[in-house]
This record gives C-alpha cells, sequence and structure tokens, in this order.
C-alpha cells in the first residue's frame, strides 16, 4: 500500500486508523492471490448464503492482526458467528459493552469472490463504546482503499471523498442486495426494487454492501439500500458516507446504529424521497 493512500492523519504505527489500513491491505492481498484458488465452498444460512477457507482464513488473519496491534480490543467477525439474523443480532448484543470493538467482513462479496466476478471487499470498523470511529473498506481487485476516521473526513488515494450532488431520483443512480434470507428479506427488498426501477436513472446490484457504500461515499452511486444486512456488512461504509457528506439511517428514517439491519444510505439530498417511496411499497423491513 503506497503512502499516497493514506490520509494525513493517520500516523504512527499504534494509530488505530494506520492499523485498520496495514490490516485490509494484508488481507486484501492474500485474498486476491486465491481468487480462482479456493478449495472447499460451503453455505451457511441458506444455499445462496457462501462460505469459503478463504473467508475463515482471511478472518483469523484479520483477529490476529487486530489483538497484536490492540490485545485488550473485543472483535465481532462474520465468520466467527452462527449464521442467520438471529445469531449476529445475539453477538453483538453480547459485545456492546465493549471500550474498543473492532467489526469485521473478511470477504464482503464471497458469492463474487466464488464466481471470480471482480466487486468484493474487505470491511473493518472500530467502534468506542457503540459509535464507529474508524472505518476502512478495501477493494483489493482495483487496489482501492477507503478511509474515514471520525471528524476527520473520508479519503480515497489520499483525496477527500465527497457524495454526489443529484437532487432528484430520476437523475440517480441507486444500488441494492438480493438478500440470502429468501424467505422473509428478499420479498422486501424486491417491493423496494419494484417501486424505485421506475423512478431512478437506473438501478445496480453488484453484490457486495460493504463496497456499495463506499461508491455512495466517493459519488459514484446516489444512494443504497438492503433489507436484512449485519454490522459488519454497513459500520464501515456508514462512517465513510457520513464523513463525505451523505446521510446513513434505518430504511424507516431512524437514525444509524449498530444495531440497524434494514439501511438507506445516500448522498442526503434524495434520502427522503427514496424513504417515502419505500414506505409506500411497504418495503422498510420484515
Amino acid at each position: 500500500m503506497t503512502n499516497s493512500n493514506i490520509p494525513s492523519f493517520a500516523v504512527g504505527s499504534k494509530s488505530f486508523t494506520a492499523v485498520a489500513i496495514n490490516i485490509a491491505s494484508k488481507a486484501g492481498e492474500w485474498i486476491q492471490s486465491k481468487l480462482g484458488d479456493f478449495n472447499k465452498l460451503q453455505t451457511k444460512y441458506s444455499s445462496h448464503d457462501l462460505v469459503t477457507e478463504v473467508d475463515k482464513g482471511a478472518e483469523t488473519m484479520i483477529r490476529n492482526l487486530i489483538q497484536t496491534h490492540f490485545p485488550h480490543h473485543v472483535v465481532l467477525g462474520e465468520e466467527g458467528v452462527a449464521p442467520g439474523p438471529d445469531a449476529s443480532k445475539r453477538a453483538l448484543e453480547q459485545l456492546r459493552d465493549a471500550e474498543y470493538l473492532w467489526i469485521v467482513d473478511p470477504l464482503d462479496g464471497t458469492t463474487n469472490f466464488v464466481h471470480g466476478f471482480p466487486f468484493f471487499s474487505i470491511s473493518l470498523a472500530l467502534a468506542h463504546k457503540g459509535e464507529v470511529i474508524v472505518g476502512v473498506v478495501y477493494n483489493p481487485v482495483h487496489n482501492e482503499l477507503y478511509v474515514a476516521e471520525k471528524g476527520k473526513g473520508a479519503y480515497l488515494k489520499g483525496k477527500r471523498m465527497q457524495v454526489s450532488s443529484e437532487a432528484k431520483l430520476i437523475d440517480s443512480l441507486v444500488a441494492t442486495g438480493f438478500p440470502a434470507d429468501r424467505a422473509g428479506a428478499l420479498p422486501v427488498n424486491m417491493r423496494g426494487v419494484q417501486a424505485l426501477a421506475p423512478k431512478v436513472r437506473n438501478l445496480r446490484v453488484a453484490g457486495s454492501a460493504a463496497l456499495h457504500m463506499a461508491y455512495v461515499a466517493a459519488g459514484r452511486l446516489s444512494g443504497f439500500w438492503e433489507i436484512g444486512l449485519n454490522s459488519w456488512d454497513m459500520a464501515a461504509g456508514a462512517l465513510l458516507i457520513s464523513e463525505s457528506g451523505g446521510k446513513v439511517t434505518d430504511t424507516e428514517g431512524k437514525p444509524y446504529s449498530l444495531h440497524v439491519r434494514d439501511v438507506l444510505a445516500t448522498n442526503g439530498h434524495i434520502h427522503d424521497e427514496i424513504q417515502q417511496e419505500l414506505s409506500t411499497a411497504s418495503a422498510t423491513g420484515i
């Protein structure tokens, strides 16, 4: 990782932000080296919810690196939690009193990784007493590392990010996902797709919530929403967006917190309009 990717505030080997950048970079390089070279494909919550030994190996690497630097910090990682929404909710609840909590998705976009579709990421966030203070999302294929620190802005390749300026839905490029929960979350999300597709410039479904949110922060997408996500899918992305001038809430418009599962993230200008469309379509949650 070159220095141009590291904002000026990330100084010193024990800086939270510098450590997060370093860890994401190392994990990303290893994951990319395994593209097309994994051995074991398993399903988790459903036949659409995939995991490989690369997900698990990357999480072990990330955990070990975090605890080498900060042995007293707590780590919540996707692969350390049993599958399904209830288990992830319980895991977060159990760790909510941790002073420093790292929230890790070692490979967001496993289905893309499995198929060789180059849109996947590592997502790392650090929360202090429940508030996210550092967020890093790294796409190793394009060597794009998105970094945010609370109150200090969000950066890509050393340049400060800014959300897009579209003021109307009809001028907006918006993304969503197809949830792994095919019985509960998917039908709700599809109602939102049906409601919004005719009213936006176009929709994208690229398969990594963390990268979709990073794209909102970078101004490449006007907005993103999805039903039934987990804290590790969006904790880093939420900070990227808010530090780039955007807005993140749940799909009913309530403030974002680590407990949000149905997320709406936009440039701020189209936020209320999307939220209203989702509400009208009964597409705000299960």
